[in-house]
């Protein structure tokens, strides 16, 4: 596959209603937000594992498309197959003495896992696999507004143990934000491209897992969240025509005159993108 000739940045726009969007362990897994602004946060790790799991989703099986940072995966076992396939035996958090080696061992494990070809990783386990700069990278997602975090009630009706039949329903509360708009900014580098061969293909995977990754997300915790909107900024250039702050500066966003009270869900906004400079395409996947 040919690595890609041109740089992106992307604005994601998705919202959550009556929902946890990403929960901060230590916080008693409250919605994450910023405490001075109270604006709401989503990690660049939550949204990277939401892709990852699209990806393994509909490319299950397919060869090129596996996932390396899974549930329950032992980093060193898959490491060991770069090794395997070129007979080479792993010295112990070194890489292979031979420079053409190690290339072969970073360059399998990029050809093989989706997200070390996107995201990049860190490979230098007890079986060393090398250090790989991915193309694509994510900053936090912010809520357009500040969110109030609500806490609800919850009750069980089963018992765990047979001497609790006779005690009152068991009690637990979760968080929840009653609705929230969040805008999450985004790049992809086409030097980096070069170096870990993602491809077009790949690219497109990208932006199919951007629309459709919340709709296989589902669960109680997350309530209603959905991808609103998607903006690609492609630039005719492989290193960009314009920086990317002023590319992000012409999505605006603004609350509807007749909006009242706070927003509750996403017809409360408008959103409208201003013209882009030269050599800039704007590419509205949604």
């Amino acid at each position: 596959m040919t690595a890609i000739a041109n740089r992106y940045e992307f604005v994601l726009l998705f919202d959550v209603e009556n929902g946890n969007p990403n929960g901060d362990p230590d916080a008693g897994n409250m919605p994450r937000f910023d405490p001075e602004t109270g604006h709401g946060l989503v990690t660049d790790v939550c949204l990277k594992r939401k892709i990852r799991n699209y990806v393994a989703l509909v490319k299950e099986g397919a060869e090129g498309f596996n996932i390396y940072i899974q549930e329950k995966a032992v980093l060193n076992n898959t490491n060991k197959l770069a090794y395997k396939e070129y007979n080479l035996e792993p010295v112990k958090k070194k890489l292979p003495k031979k420079i053409e080696d190690a290339k072969k061992v970073t360059g399998w494990m990029c050809a093989n896992f989706y997200d070390i070809r996107s995201f990049g990783a860190v490979m230098t386990t007890e079986i060393n696999c090398g250090q790989v700069r991915g193309p694509i990278q994510l900053a936090f997602a912010k809520s357009v507004e500040p969110i109030v975090s609500q806490e609800v009630s919850i009750t069980r009706m089963a018992v765990t143990n047979e001497k609790d039949l006779e005690k009152e329903r068991t009690m637990g509360r979760k968080h929840i934000v009653p609705y929230g708009l969040y805008l999450a900014k985004g790049f992809v580098s086409a030097p980096l491209a070069e170096k870990t061969n993602f491809s077009e293909e790949d690219l497109e995977l990208l932006w199919n897992a951007l629309v459709n990754m919340f709709e296989h997300d589902r669960s109680a915790a997350r309530g209603m969240m959905s991808t609103r909107k998607l903006f690609v900024f492609k630039h005719k250039d492989k290193l960009g025509n314009a920086p990317a702050h002023q590319l992000f500066d012409l999505v605006d966003i603004k609350r509807k005159e007749s909006s009242q009270g706070p927003a509750r869900s996403f017809a409360d906004y408008d959103v409208a993108v201003g013209a882009t400079p030269a050599g800039v395409e704007l590419i509205e996947m949604l």
